[in-house]
């Protein structure tokens, strides 16, 4: 039989729940949000230009074969014409960070589905969201 034991020492736990109320007037949200929105764009951007994958590490999925014929050379999974890329946005909406973007194909790219007589496209996973 395997037995686990865990122990914690909250000791601290006052110290550092003090320190966090003397700081929590001097931080505003919006600054917050906007920083959350600011760091998820950048990370989005980053994952199409470079990564290839999820948030959570997972590999895209290659082109299909037949749609790999129809690919220039240099062209690169989500990154055909940058017009992704281009209007990729993050922004602080209220009490929210918001990152996006415009086109009426990025929610197909971001959660797969069908898109124009396409089914069974693979979802891609660039930002956090979906």
């Amino acid at each position: 039989m395997a037995v686990v034991a865990l122990q914690y020492d909250m000791s601290q736990l006052d110290v550092a729940a003090s320190a966090l109320n003397s700081i929590s007037g001097l931080i505003e949200p919006a600054i917050i949000t906007n920083t959350v929105a600011a760091v998820v764009e950048s990370q989005t951007r980053r994952r199409i230009q470079e990564e290839k994958e999820a948030p959570d590490g997972t590999p895209w999925a290659d082109w299909s074969p037949g749609y790999a014929e129809t690919r220039h050379s240099g062209q690169s999974l989500l990154q055909g014409e940058s017009e992704l890329l281009d209007t990729i946005f993050g922004e602080q909406r209220g009490d929210d960070a918001v990152v996006g973007s415009p086109l009426i194909y990025a929610a197909i790219q971001q959660d797969g589905g069908a898109d124009a007589g396409k089914p069974g496209l693979p979802a891609v996973k660039a930002s956090l969201g979906g």
